[in-house]
């Protein structure tokens, strides 16, 4: 029997299999609003049989956007549709999930159909952008602003009130996105933090942000739901971010009320050759599964049924996080379960197609 469909539960939130949608970004928003697109996008992944499905990188501030394009919650406002979404992914047997994000360093972009390029206010971009410390992602990115720690205690506070809004508009499951070269993962990385105070320097300091903000969310999230964290496990370049230096992180996220660590990498510093190929990231998941006695997501370059169900069954990680294989296929684990042999119950609008 595959082990990649059976059920499992993290606190109070049960889910139908180990299959879950990565929050794949699709620019595709005005003013942060969650629009027809998005619930047709992620509710299709519900429809198609995945466990868990999570929005894209929701911005917690409009600074924190990676472009003009990006989804939002960082006002009241949003909270309507993204209820809907929500609403729609329960109904059809999803746990509704939403990934929390600031794009530090690297926002102020363009989608990546126009260009990806650094964008001035005259384009639709904005200034200031923020980070641990006044370094460009590029060189011909805008140059950030180092955070003063009252932007710090306001960017905590940011997360905390997403988590607010979070909560209101029926996610079940939380993820914060500390991955990418993201902004809490520039606090993390010492290529990105140059900082003297209580926020760089150590380990100890460095993660002191991350931390920080997973307290305060959960400060607001019920002890009922999940907590996931997305992290870069390595920078993938000497003198970076390790996957020791992510062991460690993970045990102090636990400690700090997390539940999963979903293991990505990368991000952080531009023209990285990084080794891919299928699952070249789940070894980190495996690790840090093992090390830091927490749950992990594997996520990259997973795209068969018979792989999955490996990853699952090997006990490398307790679910898998697929992206660009559900752009493909959104029913990819009704396919997949056909393929293992798992009687999984279809739509009863597709049943005809079943065979």
């Amino acid at each position: 029997m595959s082990q990649l469909f059976e059920p499992f539960t993290i606190r109070e939130v049960t889910f139908r299999n180990r299959i879950f949608v990565s929050p794949m970004c699709e620019y595709s928003s005005t003013d942060g609003f969650a629009n027809d697109w998005h619930l047709v996008h992620l509710g299709s992944r519900a429809v198609g049989g995945a466990a868990l499905v999570m929005t894209e990188a929701n911005a917690v501030t409009p600074e924190g956007r990676i472009s003009p394009d990006d989804l939002g919650i960082w006002k009241d406002e949003h909270i309507d549709f993204l209820s809907r979404i929500a609403r729609f992914l329960k109904q059809h047997g999803a746990v509704p999930a939403t990934q929390l994000a600031h794009a530090g360093r690297k926002a102020s972009t363009a989608a990546p159909w126009k260009g990806g390029v650094p964008l001035s206010p005259e384009q639709e971009g904005w200034v200031p952008i923020f980070a641990p410390s006044a370094i460009p992602f590029a060189e011909h990115y805008q140059a950030p602003q180092e955070m003063t720690l009252g932007k710090i205690h306001e960017t905590v506070q940011a997360f905390r009130g997403a988590t607010r809004r979070a909560l209101a508009a029926g996610f079940e499951v939380i993820e914060i996105h500390a991955a990418h070269g993201y902004l809490l993962h520039e606090f993390l990385s010492p290529l990105s933090n140059h900082r003297t105070d209580q926020y760089g320097g150590s380990l100890e300091n460095r993660t002191r942000l991350l931390c920080e903000v997973c307290v305060a969310v959960r400060e607001v999230w019920p002890e009922r739901l999940p907590l996931f964290v997305r992290i870069s496990a390595t920078d993938w370049v000497e003198g970076g971010w390790t996957l020791d230096d992510s062991v460690t992180v993970a045990r102090k996220l636990k400690a700090n009320g997390v539940d999963l660590i979903d293991c990505s990498s990368g991000g952080n510093v531009p023209g990285i050759r990084i080794p891919t190929g299928p699952g070249y990231q789940t070894a980190f998941a495996e690790r840090i599964r093992a090390e830091a006695n927490i749950l992990t997501g594997a996520v990259g370059m997973i795209t068969s049924a018979p792989q999955a169900d490996t990853i699952i069954r090997s006990g490398q990680a307790d679910a898998v996080f697929l992206a660009r294989e559900f752009l493909r296929h959104p029913y990819w684990p009704l396919h997949a379960a056909k393929e293992l042999g798992f009687p999984i119950e279809w739509p009863k609008q597709y049943e005809r197609a079943r065979n």
